[in-house]
């Protein structure tokens, strides 16, 4: 998932395995330079780092924001998971170079972007971000564990990032009846996500974090079955994320790997 704006270096949220794909396609005449904010530290939102072609070049930069792991220090842990016996290649091997940024609830700027950083309930520390330009908002929100009690209650802290969003990516990962057995897995319903978007008006929420057992033809049916539940007074566009997917908004562009 990658978030373009004209003139400015390319964000990405999280590392997972589509970082792979979005890499091969950039220009391999320049130097990359961009950044990537990192909701947790958990394996499927890391692990594509160390196949990033364009940081193989020199004179590459890749700033990486992310909270503090439980124990240890960011770099720690990319050193532990970038290095034998899980990877041959340690991150001190890299021509281009990584910068690492421990972020928890607060306020930075990316040139002329700004970024608002606030925990999100999931399984261990875990972000959720704001991107903001020129008046337009993207809210990136991949890991959210709804109460177990199945209730529609959202944290402070969620609804002050995606306050009047433009569009809101957000955790979609079970119906009712997984969640019903998974409820302590870390992640939510597609009712929590509606709810979380409507009762922060945001204006275009994009359903995300796939459960791995749903296929297209399952997503395509939870996606109109959401659409369907909206009230005919509502504004919110539903769409459902998807490999190769460009959104665009105003100045800002949000494109799905």
């Amino acid at each position: 998932m990658a978030v373009d704006c004209p003139g400015a270096d390319p964000i990405v949220f999280d590392l997972g395995t589509g970082l792979r794909f979005w890499g091969a396609d950039l220009p391999t005449t320049t130097p990359f330079h961009g950044h990537a904010l990192v909701t947790h530290l958990h394996w499927d939102h890391v692990q594509g780092l160390p196949f990033f072609s364009p940081i193989l070049r020199p004179d590459s930069t890749f700033d990486i924001y992310a909270c503090s792991p439980e124990s240890g220090s960011l770099v720690g842990a990319f050193d532990e998971f970038m290095g034998p016996p899980y990877f041959p290649v340690r991150v001190a091997d890299l021509p281009g170079e990584l910068c690492f940024h421990e972020v928890e609830n607060t306020e930075f700027a990316i040139g002329d972007v700004g970024v608002t950083v606030r925990s999100v309930p999931h399984i261990g520390p875990t972000n959720g971000y704001r991107v903001e330009r020129d008046g337009v908002a993207v809210v990136y929100i991949s890991d959210h564990q709804q109460p177990l009690d199945g209730s529609l209650t959202v944290p402070d802290d969620v609804l002050e990032l995606c306050q009047g969003a433009d569009l809101l990516i957000h955790d979609a990962q079970y119906t009712t009846t997984d969640f019903a057995e998974k409820a302590t897995w870390g992640h939510c319903t597609v009712d929590y996500a509606l709810a979380v978007a409507a009762q922060a008006g945001a204006r275009r929420l994009a359903l995300f974090h796939h459960d791995p057992s749903h296929d297209d033809l399952m997503v395509d049916s939870i996606l109109l079955e959401a659409r369907e539940k909206l009230p005919r007074s509502s504004h919110l566009e539903i769409v459902a994320a998807a490999e190769g997917v460009t959104l665009s908004l105003g100045a800002v562009g949000a494109s799905s790997r």
